[in-house]
């Protein structure tokens, strides 16, 4: 699986791209800047009071139009945000990404979705761009109004001040109770030219598949064409935002935006060939960094936690066996209590509802296996707890029935997730 952000350059194969058998070695350099990393990007983060005492407005352009795509949550109940850049975003070409922090604009029915648009209108003639290129996002409390006299001055405040190196400020200014801002960005080469893919993602919280309550925004200068854009952030979202879980809710204003300038001067990219290959694997390697981190990152956390499920018959069945699992209470409080309570996994596997013969199941605690074909291993508790109490918890779980697996991320479920969300509003 594809790692965490690394120090130096770093290398990994993405086979069967979009679909496509055209599987590629990829070099890619972690960079600093995030969603600015790219040519032609900039960004802001600015106060407006819509919190209390942090930046709450970012902003984030392409000095020219971008090619542009997004996933958004599936929940039934759509913030006004999600539908203003389902209109804008799905018209497939965007510039500017507003985004609120502090109110979620969720549930305040047709005045909500005024707003929403207003402030596409307000950035698109601070900026003198068409409002119709213009995102916006917001995350925060749900069922209360945009305060619109702030934040409408914080929005055209945040346009001043946009500059190439203001990626972290934005990052910054999108967070809720996020303990940190969770940028990425990396370098890669393609058909000769360098092509940089940046970004930005907040998430803590209400997190689950389809998606989470998580918000990134993706931008590169990568020249390619808009469906296969598309195509790649589907792709890559599925594989990554879609394999993490904190508490199992998913949000109302979920979404990933990615732009794409052009000006990195590549050959653009129109088809499933190698180029695409090679941009798709660097997104991926982007998108997993943030999804990790967002994961690292959930309400009152003190470990990742990393599910794998091999020898799985399917692909499908291999991640919905790894979810299960991610998503018990049971495991995610063995592991914070550094309990290796090997049942509380082969349980979870077990209501997956996947066809697995549990008499060939091993289950491994990082190195140490603790089941082996469905019954106790001859294990070291004491090394046990010395695995699970690292920051890092990788736990393992061999079908021995296939040769497709999975990967997702977690965390355990703290005293401290109870105490942030009882009080969340206040």
């Amino acid at each position: 699986m594809l790692g965490l952000a690394v120090e130096f350059a770093d290398s990994f194969h993405l086979n069967n791209p979009g679909g496509v058998d055209a599987g590629v070695d990829v070099r890619v350099s972690p960079v600093d800047g995030g969603v600015t990393a790219a040519r032609g990007m900039q960004a802001s983060g600015v106060f407006a009071g819509v919190r209390k005492m942090k930046n709450d407005i970012a902003v984030v352009y392409s000095e020219i139009p971008a090619v542009g795509a997004g996933v958004y949550t599936t929940n039934r109940v759509k913030a006004a945000p999600v539908l203003v850049c389902m209109d804008h975003v799905g018209a497939g070409v965007i510039q500017a990404i507003a985004v609120v922090s502090g109110n979620a604009n969720a549930c305040t029915g047709e005045q909500g979705l005024e707003d929403g648009y207003a402030i596409t209108e307000a950035l698109g003639r601070e900026l003198g761009i068409d409002p119709a290129t213009v995102a916006y996002a917001s995350t925060g409390v749900i069922g209360v109004r945009l305060p619109m006299d702030r934040v409408i001055p914080g929005i055209m405040n945040a346009a001043r001040q946009l500059a190439p190196d203001g990626g972290h400020a934005a990052a910054d200014a999108i967070m809720t109770t996020d303990t940190f801002a969770k940028e990425c960005a990396v370098r890669v080469e393609i058909g000769g030219k360098e092509v940089t893919i940046g970004g930005m993602a907040k998430g803590s919280g209400m997190i689950h598949p389809n998606m989470a309550t998580m918000l990134c925004f993706v931008t590169t200068d990568a020249a390619i064409e808009q469906p296969l854009l598309d195509t790649a952030l589907k792709d890559v979202t599925e594989r990554t935002f879609n394999c993490i879980t904190v508490d199992g809710d998913t949000s109302t204003n979920d979404m990933v935006i990615a732009m794409a300038n052009g000006l990195a001067g590549n050959d653009l990219i129109r088809d499933f060939g190698e180029d695409y290959a090679r941009f798709a694997a660097a997104l991926e390697f982007v998108c997993t960094d943030l999804a990790k981190k967002i994961a690292r990152d959930g309400e009152g956390a003190t470990k990742l936690i990393e599910v794998t499920v091999k020898g799985a018959r399917t692909a499908r069945d291999a991640k919905t066996i790894a979810m299960s699992i991610a998503e018990s209470e049971l495991v995610k409080t063995a592991v914070f209590g550094a309990d290796a309570n090997w049942g509380r996994i082969m349980c979870a596997a077990g209501y997956a509802g996947v066809d697995f013969e549990p008499s060939r199941v091993n289950i491994y605690i990082g190195s140490l296996q603790v089941a082996v074909n469905g019954m106790s291993a001859d294990f070291s508790e004491e090394r046990a707890k010395e695995i699970l109490s690292a920051k890092e918890v990788e736990i393992t779980v061999d079908l021995r029935c296939g040769f497709e697996k999975a990967t997702v991320w977690t965390c355990d479920l703290t005293f401290d997730y109870v105490r942030i969300n009882a009080s969340y509003r206040s």
